[in-house]
């Protein structure tokens, strides 16, 4: 079955077989037991185990598994299946383990759409939960800043707070083609900062347009999460980049909480390729 994945040496299309992905020229990319397969070039490893951390990688899909951010899905699923044609080939840039990616795939099946999705992410821990979550996917690991997939083979893109590399979705998505760009709201997870920070700062929110990107739309998504016990609190904050610059004083604050309600915030901002 041909893949929406090329070959990372040769930018060959990759046909996806029983076990492995194969090139024309005859490079072959073993998939892993999970389900996903290893697209990032040894020269192109920035460290022996890239991206999120085992731990990270636990902490988020706990979390995520709860449905604290069922709404942020839901609605990304909605704007997938508003955009998608019949026939939809998808990208999850930063898909991380597959959270979203699993629910958007679900939603544009049930609607009747035929569908193709990949998901990249740098952690082989994330994408381990992301090739079980939706085995119809595919999953690699590979770097947002040179996506192993072809150029213009993609209706749809989403990045989930993950890094911009918009050179990359501008070749990657097919001329007309949507890209879902979630960013927090300007409150988003203010109770927790504010036990963290003794100044805690709003999010800026604003409209950034992107050469070659024409806006269609921002959706706000926003509410208010109840996180029931410590592993639940601790599970968020290794979420965040809060995690790597609180001091040991908000650190040690969070971690005498029993319970805590924040509140959620979203921002999905949907440009069409020009």
């Amino acid at each position: 079955m041909e893949s929406l994945f090329r070959c990372p040496l040769c930018q060959g299309p990759l046909d996806r077989q029983d076990g492995r992905y194969l090139c024309p020229k005859g490079h072959s990319f073993d998939r892993s037991a999970a389900g996903y397969v290893h697209l990032l070039p040894p020269n192109k490893m920035h460290s022996k185990d890239p991206g999120d951390d085992k731990g990270m990688a636990t902490a988020r899909n706990r979390f995520l598994s709860a449905d604290h951010y069922r709404p942020l899905c839901d609605a990304l699923s909605e704007l997938a299946v508003k955009y998608a044609p019949d026939t939809v080939s998808i990208l999850d840039s930063g898909c991380g383990e597959g959270y979203y990616s699993a629910a958007i795939y679900k939603a544009l099946v049930q609607a009747g759409k035929e569908v193709k999705m990949a998901g990249v992410d740098l952690s082989k821990h994330a994408l381990k939960r992301a090739a079980k979550r939706e085995k119809a996917a595919e999953f690699a690991v590979a770097s947002v800043y040179d996506i192993p997939v072809a150029d213009q083979s993609a209706h749809i893109i989403l990045n989930c707070f993950s890094p911009l590399a918009l050179e990359e979705f501008q070749r990657i998505l097919k001329p007309g083609g949507v890209y879902f760009y979630v960013v927090p709201g300007e409150k988003h997870l203010w109770e927790l900062k504010e036990v963290l920070y003794e100044n805690p700062y709003p999010n800026t929110e604003k409209l950034t347009p992107y050469e070659g990107f024409t806006y269609l739309e921002v959706q706000s998504v926003d509410g208010t999460i109840h996180l029931p016990d410590q592993q639940t609190i601790s599970d968020l904050f290794q979420m965040t980049p809060y995690f790597w610059k609180t001091p040991k004083s908000g650190t040690e604050k969070l971690a005498a909480l029993d319970t805590l309600d924040t509140t959620i915030s979203f921002r999905i901002h949907v440009f069409r390729k020009d």
